[in-house]
């Protein structure tokens, strides 16, 4: 029976809306908006990685715990992993899921069905897919995955992109960055250097398929977007707005 814990990595910079972790939704930082999420899954402890004090003591003024992670990591994956081996040397949990700071509104189902793909013993990392809408086809900032249907509502990837792929007529699948790891699969892919089609594509999930490492994906029908812009911003805190009404 798997062990999952989830891990949020946090980083106070941000380019295009600085120290959004730490942004105001509802009368809480959206760390922490994302952290209780990411505890509603009820799959397991949720920590936030993090290279900031104000971020942690965001968290812990919540209830939450946040674990200081070195503030050179290039990525996310980098960032969990040296969470994960901080928090649990021992090896008790045996999934990692990766929650992104920035999706206050990821749904705890979202997170349910990724992990859920781990009853396959082949399956080394497990993310999330749905269906694209029409403008996000030709959107380099919707990644697209090319993906086999492996069983109802699950695939295996077979590549991912910033194009409009595959070509010709039927559905796109738009990634959702989400991820479940095996926690020696997550090892596996942060010892691995960048790849040439990751570092072409500014994709790192392509160094996994690249070094031959199996991800598959639940499809779902809807998905929340992240927080990058200050109109994605608005549009969370609208929706926070809305729940407080009903």
């Amino acid at each position: 029976m798997s062990c999952p814990i989830i891990i949020v990595p946090a980083r106070l910079a941000s380019r295009r809306l600085p120290a959004k972790a730490l942004a105001d939704i509802a009368g809480q930082p959206m760390i922490v908006r994302v952290w209780e999420r990411a505890m509603a899954a009820g799959v397991g402890p949720a920590v936030v990685a993090t290279d900031s004090a104000e971020i942690a003591a965001a968290v812990g003024a919540a209830g939450g715990r946040a674990v200081m992670t070195d503030p050179a990591h290039a990525s996310g994956s980098d960032r969990i992993a040296e969470a994960v081996a901080a928090i649990d040397p021992d090896g008790a949990h045996d999934l990692v899921v990766n929650v992104q700071g920035d999706e206050p509104l990821v749904e705890p189902e979202a997170i349910r069905a990724a992990i859920a793909l781990m009853d396959d013993p082949l399956v080394d990392i497990a993310t999330l897919g749905v269906p694209a809408e029409a403008a996000e086809r030709d959107d380099p900032d919707a990644v697209k995955v090319v993906a086999a249907a492996t069983g109802p509502g699950r695939l295996r990837a077979l590549y991912f992109s910033r194009a409009a792929v595959p070509w010709g007529e039927g559905a796109t699948i738009r990634h959702i960055g989400l991820y479940a790891y095996r926690r020696a699969a997550l090892a596996r892919f942060v010892a691995l250097p960048p790849s040439p089609l990751e570092q072409r594509e500014r994709l790192e999930q392509l160094r996994a398929l690249e070094a031959g490492m199996r991800i598959d994906l639940a499809l779902v029908d809807k998905a929340a977007r992240g927080v990058d812009t200050p109109a994605d911003l608005a549009r969370v805190r609208a929706v926070f707005a809305g729940q407080g009404k009903k």
